[in-house]
């Protein structure tokens, strides 16, 4: 990937705004080009990711060959260009021109992408995947409503990934009873509401600093996917996982509407051809072949005890869900939250 020193980037930043300004979308796309236009990309996400980086990777591949000569793309992974939390600012500020995000990390800001990880919900959409597809009915309905903020989900990268379950060490969490009086990592706030209701105390650290966290004791437990539990090595320092779907995130494409409505044909085709082909490579194939034929063999090789929830659990956690959820369709509004649910659960 092309590097570039990020104090030299942040200092470009004016600069690059008032590029655009001069010489318009057509002859600048987020560097300082004459003819043809250059895109600029990030995720914060390392190749470290087996089960994702590919999928990434795959999408930049086949946006390069199905921009032949038009455009051209920079792509900056592993925060070398900008921190996970600048992305959406960087967006904006037209220095980059998409990135991927984890749902779960800007539910806060687009309150909308909330229901990708809701408790009590995101087992049916693990389920059913198409549900979040490219053109599917709540693809269409969160563009909608991205649009008020000026942004444009291309992809949810095809569904949710495999849910988070609650790992734990030496203070083992076999049961809901278990969380009373844990520390737990949590990254998504309506997985942190969700789980005080157990007596949880939420702590939202960044997947980069979790080994250490575990390592030293910081949290006694962890919410989390199988990928960021290996990726990060964390299986380590783990014994337990509880497999409770308690919440889950997609790894979607942004960019912002505006720019992607006066994108030309050719331009606008390459890209919704990409994200056509990763909408397959990502989740769909991470979850039915990845995760069972790689990962799962780890934690299997690593005795960590796999403890499936009791039906009387899963009934007692999607009950006192039911707050999360009534919270959730109050910020994004009932009307739009309730047909979001019946969507996401098979009934609309």
């Amino acid at each position: 990937m092309k590097q570039i020193d990020r104090r030299g980037f942040l200092k470009t930043v004016g600069l690059a705004g008032g590029l655009v300004a001069i010489s318009g979308p057509k002859g600048f796309m987020g560097g300082i080009a004459y003819g043809a236009p250059t895109f600029t990309g990030v995720t914060y996400l390392t190749p470290g990711y087996q089960d994702l980086f590919p999928a990434i990777q795959g999408f930049v591949s086949e946006l390069k060959k199905n921009a032949g000569d038009k455009f051209k793309i920079d792509f900056f992974d592993s925060q070398t260009l900008v921190k996970a939390a600048e992305q959406n600012s960087a967006l904006r500020a037209g220095t980059i021109q998409f990135m991927f995000h984890t749902s779960s990390y800007i539910t806060r800001t687009f309150k909308i992408l909330g229901i990708t990880g809701l408790p009590g919900i995101v087992d049916e959409l693990y389920k059913h995947p198409k549900r979040l597809a490219m053109e599917s009915p709540i693809w269409k309905a969160c563009n909608d409503n991205l649009a008020k903020e000026n942004i444009f989900q291309l992809t949810m990268g095809g569904g949710i990934l495999e849910p988070e379950y609650i790992w734990s060490g030496a203070k083992q969490v076999k049961s809901l009873k278990d969380l009373n009086g844990k520390r737990c990592r949590i990254v998504s706030y309506e997985a942190t509401e969700a789980l005080k209701k157990f007596g949880t105390a939420g702590v939202n650290i960044p997947s980069s600093e979790l080994y250490l966290a575990v390592q030293r004791g910081t949290v006694d437990a962890v919410v989390a996917n199988v990928s960021t539990i290996i990726s990060r090595k964390v299986h380590e320092q783990l014994k337990y996982v509880y497999k409770m779907p308690i919440t889950a995130f997609t790894i979607s494409i942004f960019l912002l509407k505006d720019k992607w409505d006066k994108m030309p044909a050719d331009q606008k085709d390459a890209f919704w051809k990409a994200a056509k082909h990763y909408d397959q490579d990502c989740a769909p194939r991470i979850n039915s072949k990845f995760y069972p034929e790689v990962y799962w063999p780890v934690i299997s090789k690593a005795k960590i005890e796999i403890i499936e929830p009791a039906k009387e659990e899963l009934a007692e956690f999607a009950k006192q869900s039911q707050v999360v959820i009534d919270w959730w369709k109050d910020q994004v509004g009932k009307d739009e939250g309730q047909k979001f649910i019946d969507l996401a659960l098979g009934k609309a």
